[in-house]
């Protein structure tokens, strides 16, 4: 294996490009004994001659013409990279996967986004807009770096990291009957058509078990995949439904109104994940410290 140091291309480029050892020397700011020997240990390194010297010339040989833009190029390449290796640690270039779910990604994190693009204007910022369920799935797999969420039931390989607490309420059509109430029991919610999220949802799953604890019976007469589809089918007078707050300024630009739930008041974490024991770049904690100080909204 061929060992040569930068030194010795710096030394190299120098004195092919002044065609002096003096002018070199203060190009690299070398003494004219360490510059010869830079010179020499390279062409030993290489295996043969570079610069050809005579009384009163320098010259470079056939090889060494041939060396030369090579080893520009390396320098180059070398200081390129550790400029961008700097960047990533002062956190001025990079790249960043967040997997969101819709109620935080539609409401609070275009201003998270915001805030983080004035501090990090180089950091390119993917967002992947999937529900709750498939934000641990982007996490665990890689897909996503970090992912904002309700806090899992079981973290297994996660960490989570809370932001605030989001309380669950009532949604309904503007004109409904109900629609006046200053908040509404489970009991009389449990009594209207349900429009609910699809199975799995963690939502879901939140909602029939509370209405399974309290012994309730409910109807569920539609189902959606996403809360954008659940909002217009409930501004649209279908039913009424169960949403997260983050998702009430959505809901009441479509027209609808929510109501706050009590007997029992529900309230989950919503916070972010990433994943255990995996070392964490610097764009992604400058992304955790944005979120924790302009994310943490209830």
């Amino acid at each position: 294996m061929i060992n040569v140091s930068p030194k010795q291309l710096k030394a190299f480029v120098a004195v092919a490009e002044c065609r002096s050892f003096a002018e070199a020397c203060a190009v690299v700011h070398l003494s004219q004994p360490a510059l010869s020997m830079a010179i020499k240990n390279l062409e030993q390194a290489v295996g043969g001659q570079l610069l050809v010297r005579t009384t009163r010339t320098i010259s470079l040989s056939p090889e060494g013409q041939s060396f030369l833009p090579v080893a520009r190029r390396l320098l180059t390449d070398w200081e390129t990279a550790f400029n961008d290796l700097h960047n990533l640690f002062a956190r001025q270039r990079g790249k960043l996967t967040v997997a969101a779910m819709p109620s935080y990604a539609a409401t609070r994190l275009p201003d998270v986004l915001a805030a983080f693009s004035r501090d990090y204007p180089n950091i390119n910022v993917l967002i992947e807009d999937v529900v709750a369920e498939q934000v641990n799935e982007r996490v665990l797999s890689g897909r996503a770096e970090i992912g904002v969420t309700f806090q899992p039931d079981d973290l297994n390989e996660l960490t989570f990291v809370p932001l605030f607490e989001d309380r669950f309420v009532a949604a309904l059509p503007a004109g409904h009957s109900l629609a006046t109430a200053k908040s509404l029991t489970w009991k009389v919610i449990a009594a209207q058509p349900l429009l609910l999220l699809q199975q799995p949802s963690g939502i879901r799953a939140l909602v029939e078990r509370t209405l399974e604890e309290l012994g309730l019976q409910a109807s569920v007469e539609m189902e959606a995949h996403h809360l954008a589809t659940l909002g217009k089918m409930v501004a649209a007078g279908l039913g009424v439904s169960v949403v997260p707050t983050l998702y009430s300024e959505q809901l009441h630009a479509l027209g609808a109104v929510c109501l706050p739930l009590r007997n029992p008041t529900i309230e989950r974490k919503v916070g972010v994940i990433y994943r255990k024991n995996n070392p964490l770049s610097s764009a992604v904690k400058a992304m955790i410290e944005v979120l924790q100080a302009q994310g943490a909204t209830p």
